[in-house]
């Protein structure tokens, strides 16, 4: 039966956005964007919108992948009820387990719809604890000089934490790196993400040579390969300093296996990883195993990023925000979203959704 939250059509078409730099992790670098729009329509002529932004660099996911995903479940998607958003979560879960960014860019055209309709923010709909989250800026791999300039840069925005990219080169060049942004910013908290770049020992030997340096990081992310459980196990027993989880927690049956294996006391969330419902599901068993939770994304637009910061705000409890990469592109091409004011970013101007929508 056709009701008026029936989804009546779903479109999805190309997003290229070209950055203002290479934007580059242990894994490779990215010159642009190339990511998804997902449009979904309700029989009552309600809109939802939901991006996808595979990240091959991070995980072998292309644009390419999250395309053929799409196209492949749109005879599904198309005469359902968003209403049970649920229920078509699970069936992507089940049919394009593989294609996260896919699958996040279906959920949150549905849930956009979902409470545009509704006349509700996503912020509330996730809870309603906070509609104002603090977020992190990035420097990506490079040189010393590149790093230095980068933290001057980030200081002059307003902006508190900074997380650095290492893992991508030797072990002296991060060091040099590390010492140049500290030497910037003394008070800045410094995110090491090493994107499982590294071994346990090259990891344990950087945290040493900044212990003599008296730099003591605010977190670690990810410094070994996803499926080093066992170093990545090591450095959170030994190196003294909380050690995130991202590459290695990419679904709620990984985090499980986190929890068991107290391989990470921080779990990164990016909701490009494995759906916007999954990621509800990570985030529960983070807090019932006392784990603390982080915020993230891939090279995403003002539209993913501010879903996650309805999802992070909403939900409270996020002690780690890395929602920055906005500002890494030239371009924006959509309107609305979170209002950024230095590192603030602010939900509660938003109506219903999550606020943004193609210009």
């Amino acid at each position: 039966m056709t009701t008026p939250t029936t989804i009546r059509a779903l479109a999805v078409e190309r997003l290229d956005i070209p950055l203002r730099a290479p934007f580059g992790i242990a894994g490779g670098a990215q010159e642009l964007a190339r990511n998804l729009l997902v449009t979904l329509e309700l029989a009552d002529g309600t809109r939802g919108y939901g991006e996808a932004a595979p990240f091959p660099a991070f995980n072998g996911e292309t644009q390419a992948d999250a395309l053929a995903a799409i196209e492949a479940l749109r005879s599904r998607i198309e005469g359902a009820d968003v209403r049970e958003w649920r229920a078509i979560a699970a069936l992507l879960r089940e049919t394009i387990a593989h294609a996260g960014s896919a699958r996040c860019a279906i959920e949150t055209a549905v849930l956009d719809a979902l409470t545009r309709r509704a006349g509700m923010p996503l912020y509330v709909f996730f809870g309603g604890a906070s509609a104002w989250l603090e977020t992190d800026m990035t420097i990506t791999t490079g040189t010393v000089e590149e790093a230095a300039t980068a933290a001057q840069e980030i200081v002059g925005r307003g902006i508190r934490v900074i997380k650095v990219k290492i893992g991508a080169s030797d072990l002296a060049l991060d060091l040099a790196r590390i010492g140049a942004i500290h030497a910037v910013a003394p008070d800045a908290p410094l995110l090491l993400d090493g994107n499982g770049g590294m071994s346990a020992d090259t990891t344990l030997a950087l945290l040493g040579a900044l212990q003599v340096q008296g730099l003591r990081p605010a977190l670690l992310e990810q410094p070994v390969p996803a499926e080093d459980w066992e170093g990545l196990q090591q450095i959170t027993r030994w190196s003294g300093v909380p050690v995130a989880a991202d590459e290695s927690a990419a679904s709620a049956s990984s985090v499980l296996r986190l929890v068991a294996e107290r391989a990470a006391d921080v779990i990164n969330i990016k909701l490009m990883k494995c759906g916007v419902v999954e990621a509800l599901d990570i985030v529960a068993i983070a807090r019932a195993a006392g784990l603390g939770l982080m915020i993230g994304g891939m090279v995403e637009s003002v539209l993913a990023m501010t879903m996650s910061a309805h999802f992070a705000a909403g939900l409270g409890g996020f002690t780690f925000v890395d929602l920055d990469t906005p500002m890494f592109l030239a371009e924006n091409p959509f309107h609305g979203g979170f209002r950024q004011q230095g590192a603030r970013l602010g939900l509660d101007h938003i109506t219903a959704g999550h606020g943004v929508e193609p210009r």
